[in-house]
């Protein structure tokens, strides 16, 4: 029961990884505010809650962002913890096909919401024993290639925006972190494609058995693998922790799969197998 007696909203709460963690956090006795775009979603997961608060929230309007801080606070007095997560696959083009509105609606959502995530809590959290944020970030953000350009570069500016508010906010009590999840068992790739309702449960099948195979622990990341890293930042276990970020991906950044799978070659096996059997062929 580390968050007994704690307030804590989370934003993107009605599916995925804010879904797991409003879950765990009301196991473990906080009262979660359970904000999303998607009420009748926020709804289904305070039904299998104990002390969980649905609410309406776009987190691309800053004043419903707004609104949301100021009733939990209302409601518990304060805000203890805030989990900025909600988020999509945003504009899929690449930066010399993408239009500045793609662009804008990505950043919007995946980046400025952060930031007003935290503007708007804030106030609510100064001197507040504990106060924590959390910020989801992603392994798109240490390089290309997990994601495309415009999500990459909006969860980039979220490990920056939380080593900055870090800073900011050390001088009242706040500590600020971000988690990088891997490739996660979520809805976020098959909503992004707009993909068939039918088709979902399959291709989330697939990208977890094809996410098991490119990393070294060889079973896909699950929601809950991120709650847990998220719970751990915003308890006291954390209380020396701030301005950083948890990787959580299963070692999918590791490196190339030669440098955990001994079952691949890489460079340096096929160079030596090159010379044996040049000199194989010159003992002949």
């Amino acid at each position: 029961m580390r968050f007994s007696g704690k307030s804590v909203v989370i934003t993107g709460a009605a599916s995925g990884i804010g879904r797991a963690a409003a879950l765990l956090f009301d196991r473990e006795g906080a009262t979660v505010f359970a904000a999303d775009l998607n009420l009748a979603g926020a709804e289904a997961v305070a039904r299998e809650g104990q002390n969980i608060v649905p609410v309406a929230c776009d987190v691309c309007v800053p004043d419903q962002i707004r609104a949301l801080m100021d009733h939990a606070a209302g409601t518990c007095g304060g805000i203890d913890v805030v989990f900025n997560n909600a988020g999509a696959g945003g504009a899929r083009e690449a930066i010399d096909e993408i239009d500045a509105d793609g662009w804008d609606r990505t950043m919007d959502l995946l980046l400025r919401s952060v930031a007003m995530g935290i503007r708007y809590a804030v106030p609510h959290m100064k001197q507040r024993p504990g106060a924590s944020i959390v910020n989801t970030s992603s392994v798109a953000a240490v390089g290309p290639g997990y994601s495309p350009t415009a999500y990459a570069v909006a969860k980039a500016g979220v490990l920056h925006l939380t080593k900055c508010a870090a800073t900011d906010l050390a001088q009242h009590g706040i500590r600020v972190n971000a988690v990088q999840p891997g490739f996660i068992n979520t809805n976020i790739f098959t909503a992004s494609m707009e993909m068939p309702a039918e088709l979902v449960d399959t291709a989330k099948a697939m990208i977890a058995q094809m996410s098991s195979h490119a990393q070294p622990v060889s079973r896909g990341g699950q929601p809950d693998d991120i709650a847990q890293a998220v719970a751990f930042l915003a308890s006291e276990a954390a209380g020396f922790v701030t301005g950083t970020s948890l990787i959580v991906d299963g070692g999918i950044t590791i490196g190339p799969r030669h440098s955990w799978d001994p079952e691949a070659p890489g460079l340096f096996d096929a160079l030596q197998a090159m010379a044996e059997g040049a000199g194989a062929a010159a003992a002949k």
